[in-house]
């Protein structure tokens, strides 16, 4: 059951493919840093294929049909991907299934202070992150601020060469001996993690009293106003992520990797949405559908998480619409389905081999890795394949002449984490966890190979079809 690196394997018109799907990822990374920008490149994306807004059609009257495709969208951070079968709803779907929150620090809805000399953004970390990993880099604001009269400003600053960037500080190493001592966990404290953003007095104003004149703090305000349109009040309305500067960029002399933010789970995400696309033209059996959520890094909670109603009230529609208002048969059309809980995998790190066992871990460049079951110690929080799908999903695979493997993710008391596989689960439908190996998962930068990338896309395709 040895795998080989999947470079053996392939041609040269094969390593051209590769590389050309992974420039799209690499397109798709660098414009979707937050949800709601995944969320807006996904319906770029489906648009140009012929999806169309669900609700809108639903009120036309228009009937619909097998080929229809159609998207919809929760919050502008939650989106479903349909595309309509031969089959009734009920019988069934074919679901992939992913989440487009990673973890980041936010801004506070009180952000903006004066402190002796500087102005900071306070901030939230979101997500499980190792904290000194974001210090000194250089990082940018993404987000929107949501005024009173309605207007929603969106917010990108950092990205461009002529933007300014920001930083958390960190302490020299010169003065550091006491913090050098002390555990990872409490080296960088969580309220220490504000966001350096000014220096610049404004110009003295003598009519202010002394206790008002935090002039570099006024100062940022006056560029709030002026670029921006934005009053310090406006922040308390404000959606506005911290996440690191910069486009992915390829990572070793060979070009075989992705260095990235965001690869937890915007490969698994993109890379669904990629399969979808590539069956935009054709008329399936079953329907097809790709459900991207937020919040899963904090639990899957929300209005926009998978643990919330969206997705079942979609369906719900769905099969209003094209058989019967009727819950056992919404009931009928979960419970049928098969979908794969597209998730990244703890990719195998030879740096760090203790806490693997090198067995049954997932390795970059060997392909899709699925996990029967991923969980803590115990499997607690898992769902849990039976063998009955698992052997469907190796018979699709290798139908499809798709590279994939099967992991866990590290040595079974070495901690472990979640998906939203088992919020689908509940619905009694089968679900299995794959997707794409990474290492450095929930740092800054993560890193995957472009051979899994690549793999992923086609093994999702099959799935679809299957």
């Amino acid at each position: 059951m040895k795998k080989d690196n999947l470079w053996l394997k392939y041609t040269n018109e094969e390593k051209k493919k590769v590389q050309e799907t992974c420039e799209q990822y690499k397109d798709c990374l660098n414009h979707g840093k937050t949800e709601r920008e995944c969320v807006t490149r996904v319906i770029e994306m489906a648009q140009k294929k012929g999806y169309r807004e669900l609700y809108c059609t639903l009120k036309e009257g228009t009937p619909i049909k097998a080929g229809d495709k159609f998207y919809a969208v929760q919050m502008d951070k939650s989106i479903a991907l349909f595309q309509i079968g031969r089959k009734p709803l009920s019988e069934g779907m074919n679901i992939l299934g992913a989440h487009i929150d990673s973890p980041r620090i936010d801004i506070k809805q009180k952000p903006l202070y004066e402190k002796e000399g500087f102005a900071y953004f306070d901030t939230h970390y979101y997500g499980g992150i190792k904290k000194y990993q974001w210090t000194t880099i250089p990082l940018a604001i993404h987000g929107v601020v949501a005024k009173k009269d309605g207007t929603i400003i969106p917010i990108c600053i950092g990205e461009k060469e002529e933007e300014p960037v920001f930083v958390i500080t960190d302490l020299l190493i010169h003065l550091a001996q006491k913090q050098m001592t002390e555990k990872a966990t409490e080296v960088i404290q969580g309220e220490n993690l504000d966001l350096l953003i000014g220096n610049c007095p404004l110009e003295q104003d003598e009519t202010l009293e002394q206790e008002e004149k935090e002039t570099i703090k006024t100062n940022i305000l006056k560029i709030l106003v002026d670029f921006y349109d934005i009053e310090e009040e406006d922040l308390l309305s404000a959606e506005l992520e911290i996440v690191p500067a910069g486009k992915a960029r390829d990572l070793g002399l060979d070009r075989s990797m992705i260095l990235a933010y965001g690869h937890d789970d915007r490969v698994c995400a993109f890379t669904s949405v990629f399969a979808m696309m590539n069956v935009a033209e054709e008329i399936t059996e079953s329907t097809l559908c790709c459900l991207l959520v937020d919040k899963e890094e904090i639990g899957n909670v929300g209005a926009t998480g998978a643990d919330s109603w969206f997705f079942e009230n979609t369906v719900a529609e769905l099969v209003a619409a094209t058989e019967k208002d009727s819950q056992l048969l919404v009931h009928r059309a979960l419970a049928n389905s098969k979908m794969l809980s597209s998730d990244v995998s703890a990719g195998y790190d030879p740096l760090y081999a203790s806490v693997f066992e090198k067995n049954n871990a997932a390795f970059l460049a060997k392909g899709l890795a699925f996990n029967k079951y991923t969980g803590s110690r115990g499997k607690s929080g898992a769902s849990d394949a039976n063998a009955e799908f698992v052997a469907r999903i190796r018979k699709i695979m290798d139908d499809a002449d798709v590279m994939y493997q099967f992991s866990e993710l590290g040595k079974v008391d070495a901690g472990g984490g979640g998906t939203i596989a088992q919020d689908m689960a509940k619905y009694g439908m089968n679900v299995i966890d794959s997707g794409v190996s990474v290492i450095n998962m929930h740092a800054p930068y993560e890193a995957v190979s472009k051979a899994d990338v690549y793999e992923a896309v086609r093994g999702y395709t099959a799935f679809l079809r299957a």
